[in-house]
Protein backbone atom coordinates (compact mmCIF):
# COMPACT_ATOMS: atom_id res chain seq x y z
CA UNK A 1 0.00 0.00 0.00
CA UNK A 2 1.78 3.43 -0.82
CA UNK A 3 1.71 6.18 1.63
CA UNK A 4 0.68 9.41 0.12
CA UNK A 5 2.24 12.79 0.87
CA UNK A 6 0.31 15.87 1.47
CA UNK A 7 1.28 17.26 -2.32
CA UNK A 8 0.33 14.08 -3.66
CA UNK A 9 -3.09 13.46 -1.28
CA UNK A 10 -4.10 17.03 -2.84
CA UNK A 11 -3.12 15.82 -6.54
CA UNK A 12 -5.21 12.65 -6.40
CA UNK A 13 -8.18 14.26 -5.10
CA UNK A 14 -7.97 16.77 -7.88
CA UNK A 15 -7.56 14.16 -10.29
CA UNK A 16 -10.47 12.12 -8.97
CA UNK A 17 -12.83 15.10 -8.85
CA UNK A 18 -11.80 15.82 -12.75
CA UNK A 19 -11.88 12.56 -14.55
CA UNK A 20 -14.21 10.21 -12.28
CA UNK A 21 -15.75 12.82 -13.03
CA UNK A 22 -17.33 13.75 -9.41
CA UNK A 23 -18.17 17.18 -8.03
CA UNK A 24 -15.93 17.59 -4.73
CA UNK A 25 -19.06 18.27 -3.06
CA UNK A 26 -20.08 15.01 -3.87
CA UNK A 27 -16.50 13.76 -2.99
CA UNK A 28 -16.49 15.00 0.41
CA UNK A 29 -20.04 13.39 1.02
CA UNK A 30 -18.77 10.08 -0.08
CA UNK A 31 -15.39 10.22 2.26
CA UNK A 32 -17.99 11.26 5.18
CA UNK A 33 -19.92 8.48 4.40
CA UNK A 34 -17.34 5.58 5.01
CA UNK A 35 -16.06 7.20 7.76
CA UNK A 36 -19.00 7.16 9.10
CA UNK A 37 -19.60 3.25 8.31
CA UNK A 38 -16.63 2.21 9.81
CA UNK A 39 -16.71 4.78 13.04
CA UNK A 40 -20.00 2.36 13.77
CA UNK A 41 -18.41 -0.64 13.21
CA UNK A 42 -15.30 0.01 15.53
CA UNK A 43 -16.80 2.32 17.96
CA UNK A 44 -19.89 1.43 20.90
CA UNK A 45 -21.75 4.98 21.04
CA UNK A 46 -23.62 5.36 24.72
CA UNK A 47 -23.78 9.17 24.81
CA UNK A 48 -23.70 12.12 22.86
CA UNK A 49 -21.23 12.91 19.68
CA UNK A 50 -19.32 16.07 19.83
CA UNK A 51 -17.73 16.96 16.29
CA UNK A 52 -14.97 19.47 16.48
CA UNK A 53 -14.94 21.23 12.87
CA UNK A 54 -12.25 23.47 11.34
CA UNK A 55 -13.39 25.51 8.65
CA UNK A 56 -11.21 23.65 5.49
CA UNK A 57 -11.74 20.66 3.88
CA UNK A 58 -11.60 18.76 6.58
CA UNK A 59 -14.29 20.33 8.76
CA UNK A 60 -16.32 20.06 5.82
CA UNK A 61 -15.82 15.89 6.14
CA UNK A 62 -16.55 16.31 9.90
CA UNK A 63 -20.38 18.37 8.85
CA UNK A 64 -21.72 16.19 6.86
CA UNK A 65 -20.41 12.83 8.90
CA UNK A 66 -22.97 15.49 11.62
CA UNK A 67 -25.35 15.08 9.24
CA UNK A 68 -25.47 11.31 9.05
CA UNK A 69 -25.13 10.76 12.27
CA UNK A 70 -28.02 12.69 12.75
CA UNK A 71 -29.95 10.88 10.41
CA UNK A 72 -29.24 7.51 12.49
CA UNK A 73 -31.34 9.46 15.53
CA UNK A 74 -27.73 10.03 17.49
CA UNK A 75 -27.46 12.86 19.71
CA UNK A 76 -24.78 15.20 17.70
CA UNK A 77 -23.38 18.93 18.29
CA UNK A 78 -21.26 20.03 16.00
CA UNK A 79 -18.73 22.58 17.30
CA UNK A 80 -17.42 26.11 14.45
CA UNK A 81 -13.59 26.80 15.67
CA UNK A 82 -13.89 30.27 14.61
CA UNK A 83 -10.02 30.59 14.09
CA UNK A 84 -10.45 32.38 10.62
CA UNK A 85 -13.05 34.84 8.70
CA UNK A 86 -12.51 32.45 5.55
CA UNK A 87 -14.08 29.12 4.93
CA UNK A 88 -13.24 26.25 2.35
CA UNK A 89 -16.58 26.28 -0.63
CA UNK A 90 -17.16 22.70 0.58
CA UNK A 91 -17.26 23.84 4.30
CA UNK A 92 -19.45 26.86 3.62
CA UNK A 93 -21.90 23.66 1.30
CA UNK A 94 -22.25 21.61 3.67
CA UNK A 95 -22.56 24.29 7.07
CA UNK A 96 -25.40 25.42 5.43
CA UNK A 97 -27.41 21.79 4.62
CA UNK A 98 -26.56 20.93 8.48
CA UNK A 99 -28.00 24.17 9.26
CA UNK A 100 -31.12 23.48 7.38
CA UNK A 101 -31.41 20.38 9.05
CA UNK A 102 -34.23 20.93 11.47
CA UNK A 103 -32.60 18.83 14.21
CA UNK A 104 -29.53 20.25 13.72
CA UNK A 105 -26.96 21.82 16.85
CA UNK A 106 -24.61 23.77 15.80
CA UNK A 107 -21.73 26.05 18.36
CA UNK A 108 -19.74 28.41 17.32
CA UNK A 109 -16.45 28.42 19.68
CA UNK A 110 -14.08 31.69 19.82
CA UNK A 111 -11.66 32.70 22.53
CA UNK A 112 -14.28 34.28 24.42
CA UNK A 113 -16.48 31.15 24.43
CA UNK A 114 -17.08 28.62 27.64
CA UNK A 115 -15.80 24.96 26.60
CA UNK A 116 -18.59 22.40 26.54
CA UNK A 117 -18.97 20.27 28.98
CA UNK A 118 -18.28 16.54 27.85
CA UNK A 119 -19.30 13.21 29.47
CA UNK A 120 -17.05 10.27 29.93
CA UNK A 121 -19.86 8.17 28.05
CA UNK A 122 -19.52 10.81 24.95
CA UNK A 123 -17.30 10.62 21.84
CA UNK A 124 -15.35 13.15 20.25
CA UNK A 125 -14.75 13.57 16.51
CA UNK A 126 -11.60 15.61 15.59
CA UNK A 127 -12.45 17.19 12.51
CA UNK A 128 -10.65 20.26 12.99
CA UNK A 129 -7.49 20.21 10.99
CA UNK A 130 -6.43 17.76 8.30
CA UNK A 131 -3.45 16.51 5.77
CA UNK A 132 -3.02 20.97 4.36
CA UNK A 133 -1.50 21.68 8.42
CA UNK A 134 1.84 22.74 7.85
CA UNK A 135 2.24 24.80 10.93
CA UNK A 136 2.10 24.63 15.14
CA UNK A 137 -1.76 25.60 16.26
CA UNK A 138 -2.23 28.43 18.12
CA UNK A 139 -4.33 30.69 20.23
CA UNK A 140 -7.49 29.58 21.39
CA UNK A 141 -7.29 26.83 19.05
CA UNK A 142 -4.22 25.25 20.89
CA UNK A 143 -6.66 25.72 24.08
CA UNK A 144 -9.34 23.70 22.82
CA UNK A 145 -6.97 20.83 21.76
CA UNK A 146 -5.79 20.69 25.18
CA UNK A 147 -9.66 20.79 26.73
CA UNK A 148 -10.36 17.81 24.50
CA UNK A 149 -7.35 16.01 25.54
CA UNK A 150 -8.15 16.26 29.40
CA UNK A 151 -11.89 15.12 28.81
CA UNK A 152 -12.40 11.11 29.26
CA UNK A 153 -14.09 10.57 26.59
CA UNK A 154 -13.67 8.44 23.32
CA UNK A 155 -11.81 10.55 20.75
CA UNK A 156 -12.19 9.77 17.22
CA UNK A 157 -10.00 11.48 14.64
CA UNK A 158 -11.43 12.27 11.21
CA UNK A 159 -8.35 11.62 8.32
CA UNK A 160 -5.41 12.72 10.92
CA UNK A 161 -5.00 14.22 14.24
CA UNK A 162 -5.72 17.95 14.63
CA UNK A 163 -2.66 19.35 15.14
CA UNK A 164 0.05 16.70 13.43
CA UNK A 165 2.15 17.28 10.39
CA UNK A 166 0.98 14.60 8.00
CA UNK A 167 4.83 13.68 6.69
CA UNK A 168 6.81 14.15 9.49
CA UNK A 169 7.28 15.20 13.36
CA UNK A 170 5.45 18.26 14.58
CA UNK A 171 7.57 19.35 17.96
CA UNK A 172 4.83 21.12 19.42
CA UNK A 173 2.02 19.36 22.03
CA UNK A 174 -1.01 21.35 20.64
CA UNK A 175 -1.86 18.11 19.04
CA UNK A 176 -5.39 15.99 19.83
CA UNK A 177 -4.29 12.87 21.51
CA UNK A 178 -6.86 10.48 19.38
CA UNK A 179 -7.95 6.99 20.40
CA UNK A 180 -8.64 6.00 16.89
CA UNK A 181 -8.16 7.55 13.71
CA UNK A 182 -9.76 6.33 10.51
CA UNK A 183 -7.75 7.36 8.01
CA UNK A 184 -9.24 8.25 4.23
CA UNK A 185 -7.92 6.31 1.52
CA UNK A 186 -3.98 6.34 2.71
CA UNK A 187 -2.36 6.31 5.88
CA UNK A 188 -0.28 9.20 6.52
CA UNK A 189 3.47 9.11 7.06
CA UNK A 190 3.33 10.27 10.48
CA UNK A 191 0.88 7.23 11.98
CA UNK A 192 4.53 5.30 11.80
CA UNK A 193 6.97 7.27 13.95
CA UNK A 194 7.31 6.38 17.35
CA UNK A 195 7.09 9.92 18.74
CA UNK A 196 3.27 10.63 17.41
CA UNK A 197 2.54 7.38 19.39
CA UNK A 198 0.08 9.07 21.97
CA UNK A 199 -1.97 11.14 19.29
CA UNK A 200 -2.02 8.12 17.32
CA UNK A 201 -3.05 4.74 19.38
CA UNK A 202 -4.55 2.87 16.80
CA UNK A 203 -5.77 3.54 13.05
CA UNK A 204 -7.14 2.74 10.01
CA UNK A 205 -7.43 2.91 6.78
CA UNK A 206 -11.29 2.92 4.58
CA UNK A 207 -11.36 3.50 1.08
CA UNK A 208 -13.44 7.03 -0.18
CA UNK A 209 -12.70 5.38 -3.95
CA UNK A 210 -9.63 8.22 -5.02
CA UNK A 211 -8.42 7.26 -8.17
CA UNK A 212 -6.33 3.71 -8.48
CA UNK A 213 -4.88 4.89 -11.80
CA UNK A 214 -3.46 7.79 -10.27
CA UNK A 215 -2.59 6.39 -7.08
CA UNK A 216 -1.11 3.04 -9.03
CA UNK A 217 1.15 5.51 -10.87
CA UNK A 218 2.65 7.70 -8.33
CA UNK A 219 6.22 7.64 -7.23
CA UNK A 220 5.89 7.31 -3.66
CA UNK A 221 9.11 7.46 -1.11
CA UNK A 222 6.73 5.13 1.62
CA UNK A 223 4.82 1.90 1.34
CA UNK A 224 2.74 -0.49 4.02
CA UNK A 225 3.57 -4.16 3.47
CA UNK A 226 0.08 -6.03 3.19
CA UNK A 227 -0.16 -9.82 3.70
CA UNK A 228 -1.08 -10.26 0.22
CA UNK A 229 2.45 -9.04 -0.91
CA UNK A 230 4.21 -11.60 1.05
CA UNK A 231 1.94 -14.44 0.44
CA UNK A 232 2.85 -13.66 -3.26
CA UNK A 233 6.16 -13.53 -2.78
CA UNK A 234 6.81 -16.65 -1.02
CA UNK A 235 8.09 -19.64 -3.56
CA UNK A 236 6.52 -22.73 -3.68
CA UNK A 237 8.43 -26.10 -3.65
CA UNK A 238 8.77 -28.81 -6.63
CA UNK A 239 8.12 -32.36 -5.04
CA UNK A 240 11.61 -33.30 -6.18
CA UNK A 241 13.54 -30.46 -4.53
CA UNK A 242 16.15 -31.88 -2.07
CA UNK A 243 17.93 -30.25 0.64
CA UNK A 244 20.22 -28.78 -1.60
CA UNK A 245 17.75 -26.51 -3.68
CA UNK A 246 17.57 -24.58 -0.51
CA UNK A 247 20.36 -23.14 0.45
CA UNK A 248 23.53 -23.92 2.67
CA UNK A 249 23.24 -20.89 5.38
CA UNK A 250 26.81 -19.84 7.24
CA UNK A 251 25.78 -18.64 10.75
CA UNK A 252 28.64 -17.47 12.66
CA UNK A 253 27.62 -16.66 15.95
CA UNK A 254 27.96 -16.94 19.87
CA UNK A 255 30.81 -15.90 22.45
CA UNK A 256 30.94 -16.94 26.12
CA UNK A 257 27.95 -16.58 28.15
CA UNK A 258 26.32 -15.43 24.85
CA UNK A 259 25.70 -18.58 23.37
CA UNK A 260 21.69 -18.19 23.77
CA UNK A 261 21.39 -15.81 20.41
CA UNK A 262 23.47 -18.26 18.51
CA UNK A 263 20.98 -21.28 19.22
CA UNK A 264 18.16 -19.18 18.51
CA UNK A 265 19.45 -17.42 15.36
CA UNK A 266 20.02 -21.03 13.98
CA UNK A 267 16.89 -22.26 15.27
CA UNK A 268 14.78 -19.43 13.18
CA UNK A 269 16.88 -20.33 10.36
CA UNK A 270 16.01 -23.71 9.90
CA UNK A 271 12.61 -22.89 10.67
CA UNK A 272 11.92 -20.63 7.52
CA UNK A 273 13.08 -23.10 4.89
CA UNK A 274 16.99 -23.27 5.11
CA UNK A 275 18.21 -26.53 3.23
CA UNK A 276 21.43 -26.92 5.28
CA UNK A 277 22.86 -24.74 8.06
CA UNK A 278 26.38 -24.52 9.44
CA UNK A 279 27.09 -22.27 12.57
CA UNK A 280 30.22 -21.27 13.63
CA UNK A 281 31.37 -20.66 17.35
CA UNK A 282 33.87 -20.09 19.92
CA UNK A 283 35.69 -24.00 20.71
CA UNK A 284 34.25 -24.28 24.22
CA UNK A 285 30.51 -24.12 22.62
CA UNK A 286 31.02 -26.90 19.60
CA UNK A 287 29.16 -29.31 21.77
CA UNK A 288 26.34 -27.21 23.13
CA UNK A 289 25.37 -26.14 19.54
CA UNK A 290 25.06 -29.60 18.02
CA UNK A 291 23.09 -30.50 21.29
CA UNK A 292 20.84 -27.16 20.99
CA UNK A 293 20.30 -27.89 17.23
CA UNK A 294 20.97 -30.71 16.12
CA UNK A 295 19.90 -30.28 12.91
CA UNK A 296 22.54 -27.98 12.16
CA UNK A 297 25.97 -28.49 11.16
CA UNK A 298 29.10 -26.61 13.16
CA UNK A 299 32.85 -25.05 13.09
CA UNK A 300 34.35 -24.71 16.01
CA UNK A 301 36.59 -21.38 16.15
CA UNK A 302 39.87 -22.14 17.22
CA UNK A 303 39.44 -19.89 20.09
CA UNK A 304 37.71 -21.05 23.25
CA UNK A 305 35.65 -17.96 23.59
CA UNK A 306 34.79 -16.06 20.48
CA UNK A 307 34.93 -15.81 16.85
CA UNK A 308 38.44 -14.92 15.72
CA UNK A 309 38.93 -16.90 12.08
CA UNK A 310 37.35 -16.67 8.46
CA UNK A 311 36.61 -19.89 7.73
CA UNK A 312 36.13 -21.62 3.67
CA UNK A 313 33.14 -19.44 2.72
CA UNK A 314 32.88 -21.25 -1.07
CA UNK A 315 30.02 -23.61 0.08
CA UNK A 316 28.00 -21.39 1.61
CA UNK A 317 24.74 -19.68 -0.29
CA UNK A 318 24.49 -16.26 2.59
CA UNK A 319 26.02 -15.64 5.68
CA UNK A 320 24.77 -14.13 8.94
CA UNK A 321 27.04 -12.57 11.54
CA UNK A 322 26.55 -10.64 14.82
CA UNK A 323 24.12 -12.67 17.42
CA UNK A 324 26.18 -12.97 20.48
CA UNK A 325 29.55 -12.84 18.86
CA UNK A 326 30.87 -9.50 20.95
CA UNK A 327 33.61 -7.05 20.57
CA UNK A 328 36.79 -8.56 21.55
CA UNK A 329 39.79 -7.26 19.59
CA UNK A 330 40.47 -10.71 17.66
CA UNK A 331 36.96 -10.82 16.73
CA UNK A 332 36.85 -6.96 15.58
CA UNK A 333 40.21 -8.42 13.35
CA UNK A 334 38.33 -11.20 11.91
CA UNK A 335 35.31 -9.02 11.16
CA UNK A 336 36.85 -7.06 8.96
CA UNK A 337 38.63 -9.49 6.86
CA UNK A 338 35.60 -11.19 6.64
CA UNK A 339 33.73 -8.03 5.13
CA UNK A 340 36.71 -7.25 2.95
CA UNK A 341 36.68 -10.63 1.82
CA UNK A 342 32.87 -12.14 1.26
CA UNK A 343 31.28 -11.66 -2.04
CA UNK A 344 27.74 -13.64 -0.81
CA UNK A 345 24.46 -12.36 0.42
CA UNK A 346 25.42 -10.94 4.14
CA UNK A 347 22.86 -10.40 7.33
CA UNK A 348 24.76 -8.23 10.08
CA UNK A 349 22.91 -7.69 13.37
CA UNK A 350 24.11 -6.88 16.61
CA UNK A 351 27.75 -7.10 17.73
CA UNK A 352 28.10 -6.84 14.11
CA UNK A 353 26.45 -3.46 13.90
CA UNK A 354 28.39 -1.80 17.12
CA UNK A 355 31.37 -3.57 15.16
CA UNK A 356 30.57 -1.37 12.23
CA UNK A 357 29.89 1.56 14.30
CA UNK A 358 33.64 1.40 15.81
CA UNK A 359 34.97 1.26 12.25
CA UNK A 360 32.41 3.12 9.98
CA UNK A 361 34.74 2.89 6.77
CA UNK A 362 33.59 -0.49 6.64
CA UNK A 363 30.44 0.37 5.43
CA UNK A 364 31.93 1.81 1.87
CA UNK A 365 33.60 -2.34 1.61
CA UNK A 366 30.48 -4.32 2.64
CA UNK A 367 29.44 -6.16 -0.39
CA UNK A 368 26.64 -5.99 -2.50
CA UNK A 369 23.25 -7.97 -0.75
CA UNK A 370 24.34 -6.93 2.53
CA UNK A 371 21.75 -6.42 5.17
CA UNK A 372 21.91 -4.79 8.44
CA UNK A 373 19.13 -5.09 11.18
CA UNK A 374 19.40 -2.83 14.26
CA UNK A 375 17.45 -1.78 16.86
CA UNK A 376 17.15 1.57 17.60
CA UNK A 377 20.23 2.04 20.40
CA UNK A 378 22.74 -0.26 17.79
CA UNK A 379 21.54 2.17 14.90
CA UNK A 380 22.52 5.69 16.85
CA UNK A 381 25.19 4.00 17.65
CA UNK A 382 26.28 3.66 14.17
CA UNK A 383 24.21 6.80 12.61
CA UNK A 384 24.78 9.21 15.51
CA UNK A 385 21.86 10.13 17.90
CA UNK A 386 18.48 11.29 16.43
CA UNK A 387 16.42 13.59 17.48
CA UNK A 388 13.76 12.03 16.80
CA UNK A 389 12.36 8.62 14.65
CA UNK A 390 11.91 11.03 11.18
CA UNK A 391 15.53 12.03 11.50
CA UNK A 392 16.51 8.24 11.97
CA UNK A 393 14.59 7.01 9.31
CA UNK A 394 16.38 10.00 7.23
CA UNK A 395 19.77 8.41 8.26
CA UNK A 396 18.63 5.00 7.26
CA UNK A 397 17.72 6.32 3.91
CA UNK A 398 21.09 8.13 3.12
CA UNK A 399 22.97 4.62 5.05
CA UNK A 400 21.14 2.33 2.21
CA UNK A 401 21.27 4.71 -0.57
CA UNK A 402 25.08 5.49 0.02
CA UNK A 403 26.34 1.79 0.93
CA UNK A 404 23.83 0.08 -1.32
CA UNK A 405 23.22 -1.77 1.22
CA UNK A 406 19.45 -3.19 2.66
CA UNK A 407 18.55 -1.41 6.49
CA UNK A 408 16.24 -3.00 8.34
CA UNK A 409 15.24 -0.50 11.10
CA UNK A 410 13.54 -2.50 13.80
CA UNK A 411 10.72 -1.20 16.01
CA UNK A 412 7.12 -1.13 16.14
CA UNK A 413 6.51 -0.99 12.56
CA UNK A 414 9.81 -1.59 11.52
CA UNK A 415 11.32 -0.25 8.21
CA UNK A 416 12.70 -2.11 5.99
CA UNK A 417 15.12 0.40 3.27
CA UNK A 418 15.42 -0.39 -0.15
CA UNK A 419 19.16 0.41 -1.69
CA UNK A 420 17.11 3.33 -3.56
CA UNK A 421 15.93 5.31 -0.49
CA UNK A 422 12.02 3.86 -0.81
CA UNK A 423 11.30 2.32 2.94
CA UNK A 424 8.81 -0.09 3.68
CA UNK A 425 6.86 -0.19 7.18
CA UNK A 426 6.25 -3.19 8.51
CA UNK A 427 2.12 -3.53 10.10
CA UNK A 428 2.85 -7.32 11.38
CA UNK A 429 4.30 -8.17 15.66
CA UNK A 430 3.36 -6.93 19.07
CA UNK A 431 5.65 -4.90 22.37
CA UNK A 432 5.86 -8.64 23.37
CA UNK A 433 8.33 -9.20 20.99
CA UNK A 434 10.40 -6.42 23.04
CA UNK A 435 12.33 -9.32 24.86
CA UNK A 436 15.76 -10.76 24.83
CA UNK A 437 16.68 -12.95 21.50
CA UNK A 438 13.94 -11.42 19.62
CA UNK A 439 16.10 -9.70 17.05
CA UNK A 440 18.44 -12.73 17.04
CA UNK A 441 15.51 -14.56 15.62
CA UNK A 442 14.84 -12.29 12.88
CA UNK A 443 18.17 -12.42 12.11
CA UNK A 444 17.97 -16.31 11.82
CA UNK A 445 14.89 -15.88 9.63
CA UNK A 446 16.37 -13.13 7.61
CA UNK A 447 19.84 -15.80 6.53
CA UNK A 448 17.36 -18.70 6.61
CA UNK A 449 15.03 -16.89 3.43
CA UNK A 450 18.65 -15.61 1.91
CA UNK A 451 19.97 -18.98 1.47
CA UNK A 452 17.50 -20.24 -0.52
CA UNK A 453 18.12 -17.23 -3.32
CA UNK A 454 15.42 -14.59 -2.30
CA UNK A 455 16.39 -11.68 -3.14
CA UNK A 456 18.24 -9.46 -0.69
CA UNK A 457 14.85 -6.69 -0.33
CA UNK A 458 12.62 -9.52 -0.33
CA UNK A 459 14.30 -12.02 1.88
CA UNK A 460 14.02 -9.21 4.44
CA UNK A 461 10.30 -7.85 3.86
CA UNK A 462 9.28 -11.70 4.19
CA UNK A 463 11.27 -12.74 7.26
CA UNK A 464 10.47 -9.09 9.11
CA UNK A 465 6.80 -9.90 7.73
CA UNK A 466 6.40 -13.58 8.93
CA UNK A 467 9.15 -12.81 12.15
CA UNK A 468 5.98 -10.27 13.78
CA UNK A 469 3.12 -12.51 12.30
CA UNK A 470 4.72 -15.39 14.30
CA UNK A 471 5.01 -13.19 17.45
CA UNK A 472 1.18 -12.21 17.36
CA UNK A 473 0.24 -16.17 17.42
CA UNK A 474 3.01 -16.16 20.42
CA UNK A 475 1.17 -13.27 22.11
CA UNK A 476 -2.26 -14.81 21.79
CA UNK A 477 -0.79 -17.91 23.69
CA UNK A 478 1.20 -16.52 26.23
CA UNK A 479 0.24 -12.68 26.72
CA UNK A 480 2.59 -9.93 25.44
CA UNK A 481 3.78 -9.84 29.14
CA UNK A 482 4.72 -13.69 29.42
CA UNK A 483 6.09 -14.87 25.76
CA UNK A 484 10.17 -15.35 25.22
CA UNK A 485 11.93 -15.24 21.70
CA UNK A 486 12.10 -19.09 21.44
CA UNK A 487 8.38 -19.00 21.24
CA UNK A 488 8.20 -16.73 18.50
CA UNK A 489 10.34 -19.51 16.38
CA UNK A 490 7.63 -21.94 17.97
CA UNK A 491 5.07 -20.16 16.26
CA UNK A 492 7.11 -20.02 12.98
CA UNK A 493 5.54 -22.76 10.92
CA UNK A 494 1.53 -21.29 12.37
CA UNK A 495 2.68 -18.30 10.24
CA UNK A 496 3.78 -19.87 7.14
CA UNK A 497 0.77 -22.15 6.90
CA UNK A 498 -1.41 -19.40 8.14
CA UNK A 499 -0.44 -17.29 5.21
CA UNK A 500 -0.47 -19.67 2.49
CA UNK A 501 -3.50 -21.21 3.50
Amino acid sequence: MKILNQKQIRETDAFTIKNEPIASIDLMERAASQFVKRLLKKVLIQGEIHIFCGKGNNGGDGLVAARLLMNQNYVVTSYIIEYSNQASEDFVCNYDRLKNTKTARIIHLDENSKFPRIENNDVVIDAMWGTGLCRPIEGFSKSIIEKINRSDAKIIALDIPSGLFCDGINSDSSIVQSDYTISLQTPKLCFFLADNHQYVKNWEVVDIGLSKEFIDNLDVSYYLTEKKEIKKAIQSRNPFDHKGNFGHALLISGSTGKMGAAILAAAACLRSGAGLLTVQVPKSANSLIQIAVPESMSIADSNENCFSEIPDLTSFSAIGIGPGIGTDTVTQHAFSKLIQQVQKPLVIDADGINMLALNPALLKELPDNTIITPHIGEFDRLAGRSENQFERLSKAKEIAIDNQITVVLKGKYTAIVRTDGKVFFNPSGNPGMATAGSGDVLTGMILGFLSQNYATFEAAKIAVYLHGMAGDYAANKFTEISMKASDIIDHIPKAIKKLLN
